[in-house]
Order: C-alpha cells, then structure tokens, then sequence
C-alpha cells in the first residue's frame, strides 16, 4: 500500500472532477485524482458528447429532404446506421485527449486508475493506495436510474450508457421516460428512420415551460414520434425484437428496443461515507447533504455536480468546481447561486430556459409582482424567412423591472439564453435588454422585443399620448 500525503484528493475523474484536478494543479496544489472507469465520465462518454453528435447525424438526415415550400426538393436520405454510431466514437474520440490521463498527468495531476472510497475521517484508499489531504472533493456523477417496473430485470434494455455504441437500427424503439433525455432521443432516432414511441408517467417535459414545451411537443408529433402522457408502465416482457409493454391503462406496445430514460442517481453508495461521518440525503435517488459552499458535514470534503443533489447539468459541475477552488485555494467563502442555473434541451428547435419560470416568480415574489412578456417567432423576420415560425420568447420579470427569467423555444435557443444569463447573473433590469441594439435579421431579436413589450403598455398609454401633444405645441 502506497500512502500519499497531497493538497487536494478528487474522486471521480468527470467533467467536474477534472476541471478541479486542473484548475488546482496548475495554481500550484499538489492533486491526486482517482478514476476508476473513463476519462470524461458520463459527459464525454455517454452523455453530452455524444448525444450531440447524434442529434447531428440526425438533424443532417431530416433536412436531406429539402423544403419544397422553398422551392427546394430533396431525396429521401440514405441512412447507414452503424456509421452514424461509427461518428458518434470519432466525435468521442477526438475529444477524448483533452481527458486524458496523459494530459493530466501533464499537468501534475497524480491520477490513480482505481477505485477510491472513505476509510475513516479524511483518510481515503483504492485497491493500492491510501491518501490523505487537506481538502476532499467528491465528484463521481450519477448513472441512470432503473425503475422497479416488473419484469424490467429480465429484459434487454438500453440506457444513455449503451444506445451509443449499438449499431443495430431499431425497427421501434420504446422510450420510458419523457424528460431532456428521452425527448432528446426520440426525436434523433425517428430522424433516422425508426419508429418512436415515449411514455411518461408524469408530464412530457414537466420542468420546461409548458407554453414552450407543448409547442415542442406538436413538432415532435409532426415528425411521426407517439407520446403518451400520464400513463405509467405497469409491466415488460419478451426480448429484443419483440419487447412488450403493459401500460397501466391496460394499452400494450410492442417494441423491437427499449430506452430507459427515467432519471439519474448519485453514485455515492460505496464511498465509504459512513466511515467518513458524512451526512446524506435518504429517499428519492440520495445524494450528499452540503452548504451552499458546497462543503459536506465534514468541512474539509466538499461534494460537486450530480453527487451534491443539485441541477444534474456537465455546466454546473464545471461551475461548482470553480466554487470549490476558491473555497480550498483562497480560502474566500465563494457560494453557489442556483438561480443562474441554464438548461437546454438539444431537440430541434431547442428549448432552453435560464432562472425562474412563472410559477416558481410568482411563489418567490407574489404574483402581483410579476410580469411576463412572450413573443412568439412568427413575428421574426428571420424566422419568418427561415420557414421556422414554431417557437417563442418569454422572459419573467418583476414588476420593478428586474429579469427573474427567461425561457426560449427556437432553432439556435441554446446559444440565445447566454444573453439572459448574463443579465440574470448582473442582476440587470429589463430595460437594459430592450435598450440593445440587436442585429438584423436574427433569432435574437425576438429577445430584445420581448424586452421591450414591457414598457409598451406605459409607452402607447392615453397619459403618454397627452404627455407628448403638450410637448409638441411647445
């Protein structure tokens, strides 16, 4: 057993993870960091990077066809698709190196390929190792949730882990779950020319903004995808090919694959926690109880990304690493602000959101308090001429002005909500949006109007009318 003495010990070699090693390392700490699986984690390897590149695979197959509206026919596309799965690994791995072991190491990371839990109070050990440091974080993600549906366990099925690298093209393929993931992927596998059907218990798209997500959902089912809403799944049987489903409405569907996509769980059960006195959540998927520092209760371990429980985003773990370090390295009690916290989901048109939604304003600050101002694309004159009208801005603000929100339903939404993050994260009024000069034509003009619907009512007002032909006969 080698015993290593270090700065900071990281377990858990993801996107959040990594981007501590890094950051630490090169402002002089000594870093130790186990990672027992690959590089990357569930970002690089199975989640966003390779989502994207098949979203890609499938936004390049849709729009094969043409628009003839335009005046512009296509062919039918010839889809291979263990090719495309083929440039989903390259797309892996030309980013991989930038994970890599060898990079790290370069940089003066000490990485340990093994396995790393508590065994006592800031003492941690992997199968050869045992380390001991001044600060801890844990950073070992989450996997995919399995619910207890019976028969579940003794049928085939995928998760976000291994539809990558299938290169079998589903006839039908089945998706539980209808949150980012699921949605995500129904749409870029029905663009390839399989059948899609996705059942969710709940609401398709729950914690979206249900004006942008029914929109959403409308494209969707244009483009042949089944949704079913409000119906769970009361049992599963057969094997690939032939995989049946009981909902709990008595319908049955018959699969030839299946998608689990019903939530994630913090891997947090065999790190030793108990023998380290640190203090989880119970019930629901678990996770480790921290401040808004980020500190567990032991003060010198800190929790980031989808093991401290919070948004499970690849951007907020690299944000609760740059929280971590000025914590551990300058000792400033930096903290997290979960109202800055951006999502997208990466369909086509996407669907991003940043701060408070209208429900969550209005329980925050009463909804006397608050305004909302929406503006739908078909009143852009790039969307206009672009043949993409479905979709739309709508921004939440107080009534003294101050952005509380903002959601965005549009072809490029993830590249849009930038701009209301910034305005979020400066805490700036609504008139500083409207008062921007906005390129023309684009997308994000649509912001700027739905800035500037909030002064309207005042603006064209009867009291601003008299005000004005008393000015003018001066």
């Amino acid at each position: 057993m080698t015993t290593i003495d270090t700065d900071i010990c990281v377990i858990g070699g993801g996107s959040g993870g990594l981007s501590v090693a890094a950051g630490a390392a090169q402002m002089g700490a000594r870093v130790v960091l186990f990672e027992a699986d690959r590089m990357g984690g569930d970002c690089l390897n199975s989640g966003c990077v390779p989502s994207k590149a098949l979203l890609a695979a499938a936004k390049a197959a849709h729009y094969a066809h043409g628009n003839p509206a335009m005046g512009v026919t296509g062919a039918a596309p010839a889809i291979d698709f263990a090719a495309v799965k083929r440039h989903v690994a390259d797309v892996i791995a030309t980013i991989a190196p930038h994970d890599s072991v060898e990079r790290f190491t370069g940089l003066g990371v000490h990485v340990i390929k093994e396995r790393a839990a508590f065994a006592g109070r800031r003492l941690v050990q992997s199968a050869s190792h045992e380390v001991r440091a001044k600060f801890y974080v844990i950073a070992t993600g989450s996997s995919a949730a399995v619910p207890p549906i019976p028969g579940l366990d003794a049928v085939p099925f995928h998760t976000n882990e291994t539809i990558f690298t299938d290169v079998e093209k589903p006839a039908h393929l089945a998706i539980i779950g209808g949150g980012p993931i699921g949605i995500e992927m129904a749409q870029a596998h029905a663009r390839l020319g399989c059948k899609v059907t996705v059942i969710e218990a709940m609401t398709i798209l729950g914690k979206d903004d249900p004006d942008a997500a029914t929109i959403l959902k409308e494209r969707l089912v244009k483009e042949g995808i089944e949704l079913i809403e409000g119906v769970g799944v009361a049992g599963v049987s057969g094997t690939t090919g032939s995989i049946r489903l009981e909902l709990a409405d008595g319908r049955n569907i018959t699969s030839s694959h299946l998608l689990v996509a019903a939530g994630r769980r913090a891997n947090i059960h065999d790190l030793g926690l108990e023998a380290a006195g640190i203090v989880t959540r119970t019930g629901g998927p678990g996770s480790i109880v921290t401040d808004r520092r980020l500190r567990t209760s032991d003060k010198r371990v800190f929790a980031i990304g989808d093991a401290a429980g919070r948004a499970q985003f690849t951007h907020i773990a690299g944000y609760h690493a740059g929280i971590v370090i000025r914590n551990m390295l300058f000792r400033l009690p930096a903290k997290i602000d979960e109202s800055l916290t951006p999502w997208v989901t990466y369909t086509d048109p996407e669907l991003a959101h940043v701060g408070l939604g209208e429900s969550a304003a209005a329980e925050a600050w009463g909804t006397g308090n608050i305004r909302t101002q929406t503006v739908s694309l078909g009143g852009n004159d790039r969307a206009v001429a672009e043949g993409r009208t479905e979709g739309l801005v709508k921004v939440v603000t107080h009534r003294n002005g101050r952005i509380l929100g903002a959601t965005i339903l549009a072809p490029q939404a993830g590249e849009m909500i930038l701009a209301w993050s910034v305005a979020i994260a400066a805490r700036s009024r609504i008139a500083s949006m409207a008062g921007t000069i906005a390129p023309y034509p684009t997308f994000g003009d649509a912001s700027k109007r739905a800035a500037g619907q909030f002064f309207t009512e005042a603006l064209f007002s009867p009291r601003t009318r008299r005000i004005v032909r008393l000015l003018l006969k001066l």
